[in-house]
């Protein structure tokens, strides 16, 4: 039943991908885009690259933070191997195997377990969120482009949003009790797998309680401004990259728009959803409809590239080297 599931998950994200795809490329011809390419400016191309890495180099020191309290000799290379490589995965392969992979497959590495890392995957994709979500609050209120989009987004809308999100890293005890019914639950289906994955369960807990200090969160957050601020850079450089573009700065709105698309079920890499509502952004913002298109194209290709890259380079020489002993991790 769940492979017919997953089957039919799959489906789904092709059918929209497919149908978000057509939406976007329906409205330019082939002689449009290739005009609009023509003339792409490569210096910045590279500046949105340096970005790139410098953005996701603050997001791997951010996650080797997280599991610093269980690991505290845990180097940034340590982290960036698995980092990567998951990036690599949910770019290529479906139902966010990425993830998977890094909650599971590298805890030697790691000097972790399960439950931590899950953990501070949770954090992470709810400081992602936060970030996110401030971000497109900013970009409504300084563009004024919200009546612009498809059913407008109110900003006190969004602010409630951040709020809800800023109370969960805060307070993460108070799903302490589901998650402890979820365990008792599971330990009568199946006592031996319930009473790990209870065990794992309140590793978790406990991470996420240490998390949620003062310190640590404002760090953390810190971490999450300075990553957001490097992809940030890698939409607006892209935009400065395509001198037909007339409001280059309407990458600053097509950054969170973009990102909160990839919620939407799609295929691996987010193709059609993330960048149908990257042109709607530019396109809000009086940019042209080719130029809005070849700009989602080429960010899109700037973000998936990097890291199916350098991820995939280092699940390849994983492989082919085996799990590391104790020794390589000294």
């Amino acid at each position: 039943m769940s492979g017919t599931r997953k089957v039919l998950r799959l489906l789904v994200g092709v059918g929209v991908a497919g149908l978000f795809g057509w939406l976007v490329l329906r409205q330019v011809s082939y002689e449009q885009l290739s005009n609009a390419f023509a003339n792409v400016g490569w210096g910045w191309l590279g500046l949105a690259l340096l970005c790139f890495l410098l953005g996701y180099s603050a997001r791997i020191e951010r996650w080797r933070r997280m599991l610093a309290r269980d690991n505290a000799a845990l180097r940034w290379r340590d982290c960036a191997g698995p980092f990567m490589g998951s990036f690599a995965m949910n770019n290529v392969l479906p139902m966010r195997a990425g993830d998977i992979l890094r909650a599971f497959a590298f805890n030697d590495r790691l000097g972790v377990t399960s439950g931590v890392v899950v953990a501070t995957l949770f954090v992470e994709r709810l400081l992602d969120l936060l970030m996110v979500v401030l971000l497109l609050g900013i970009a409504l209120w300084v563009s004024g482009a919200s009546d612009s989009l498809a059913g407008g987004v109110g900003i006190w809308t969004l602010a409630a949003a951040g709020l809800v999100i800023a109370l969960v890293l805060l307070f993460p005890g108070a799903f302490s009790p589901l998650l402890a019914w979820g365990g008792r639950l599971l330990s009568r289906i199946s006592p031996r797998i319930g009473a790990r994955v209870q065990g794992e369960l309140l590793k978790g807990v406990d991470t996420l309680g240490h998390l949620s200090g003062k310190g640590t969160m404002a760090g953390l957050m810190l971490w999450s401004v300075l990553a957001w601020t490097g992809e940030g850079l890698v939409f607006y450089l892209c935009a400065k990259a395509l001198a037909s573009l007339a409001v280059a700065a309407a990458a600053w709105l097509a950054l969170p728009l973009g990102t909160l698309a990839t919620l939407l079920p799609g295929t691996p890499g987010y193709v059609g959803t993330f960048d149908y509502f990257v042109v709607r952004a530019m396109k809000a913002m009086g940019n042209g409809v080719a130029e809005s298109t070849v700009y989602a194209l080429l960010v899109h290709f700037m973000l998936w590239l990097p890291p199916t890259v350098i991820g995939g380079l280092f699940l390849m020489t994983r492989s082919m080297r085996g799990k590391p002993s104790s020794e390589d991790r000294k």
